[in-house]
């Protein structure tokens, strides 16, 4: 498998502090979101390890999310007045740990080991790394950190945001729910929820399994305020994000509309791609779709 020229050890340098953005750099969050998709399949495929389908999924709203959004004071992971961002969707991990590093802030070589004995990067989330804020993997539980984030940062009269990034199929945990009654009951207007909304879950769709129907409207029922978005178009997640908080006094709800393994036309919306590994022709045949997008 020969390694693409874009996941080369260049990282796109933050050259000054993470800001929110009013006129989008649409071609730079394009190239960034290119960058660690191929990353995420070069190391899916090397390690024969991760869910690509999901990995693919949250992509774009990730880079817009971290590339225009969160704030960092002093460029810092640790800053005690950072944004907080807790990816409840623990499977698509790996999108997470590369758009870190297209950012500069691991090193590539961080994943030589990715899912293996004695690696630092596990299939899910561990707050054991810097960057990561909470362990996730079981379904369910972000949310909750979430809400507990938000209203230690109002009791703290800090202006930190957090933002939690949930799947479509989670929504089927009860705890989601609890913790959206908490939020609201205590106005936090500095919370939002992004639902990657790409219909699918392992092994069929979210409405075949447990039917979420009106999402939007059960949202605003438990009392948030709600938009709705195409999660792969950056000018849209852009200004969306621009525009929080949605409504003074309610916690915020995105909900994405996504195509899992976003990207690559045999995998876009294949529920067998939630966990399938490709093969060495299927890695190739990948790499080659996603390096004729760069040259669009």
């Amino acid at each position: 498998m020969t390694t693409s020229a874009l996941t080369s050890n260049c990282c796109i340098a933050l050259t000054s502090e993470i800001s929110r953005c009013t006129q989008p750099n649409v071609a730079l969050l394009r190239e960034l979101s290119l960058r660690v998709r191929t990353r995420c399949l070069e190391t899916t495929y090397r390690s024969q390890f991760g869910h690509i389908g999901p990995d693919f999924s949250v992509t774009d709203l990730l880079c817009t999310l971290f590339l225009t959004t969160l704030r960092f004071p002093s460029k810092s992971l640790r800053h005690p007045d950072r944004d907080r961002f807790i990816l409840s969707k623990g499977h698509a991990a790996l999108a997470l740990y590369c758009v870190l590093i297209e950012l500069g802030w691991w090193c590539p070589e961080i994943l030589d080991f990715y899912g293996r004995k004695g690696g630092s990067l596990g299939g899910h989330p561990s707050c054991a790394n810097i960057g990561i804020e909470a362990c996730s993997g079981s379904l369910g539980h972000g949310l909750p950190f979430a809400v507990g984030a938000a209203l230690a940062a109002k009791l703290e009269k800090s202006e930190r945001k957090t933002f939690v990034l949930v799947g479509d199929g989670e929504l089927q945990e009860g705890s989601n729910w609890e913790a959206a009654m908490l939020g609201a009951t205590h106005r936090l207007d500095g919370l939002t929820v992004i639902v990657d909304r790409n219909g699918l879950q392992q092994g069929r769709g979210t409405e075949e399994v447990n039917q979420l129907g009106d999402l939007a409207g059960k949202w605003r029922a438990f009392g948030w305020a709600v938009t709705e978005i195409d999660g792969h178009d950056h000018s849209a997640i852009c200004a969306c994000l621009n525009r929080l908080p949605f409504s003074a006094g309610q916690p915020n709800c995105i909900i994405a509309k996504t195509v899992k393994g976003k990207g690559v036309s045999f995998m876009e919306n294949n529920a067998s791609w939630h966990h399938r590994l490709p093969s060495r022709d299927e890695a190739n045949s990948a790499l080659k779709e996603l390096s004729e997008t760069a040259m669009l």
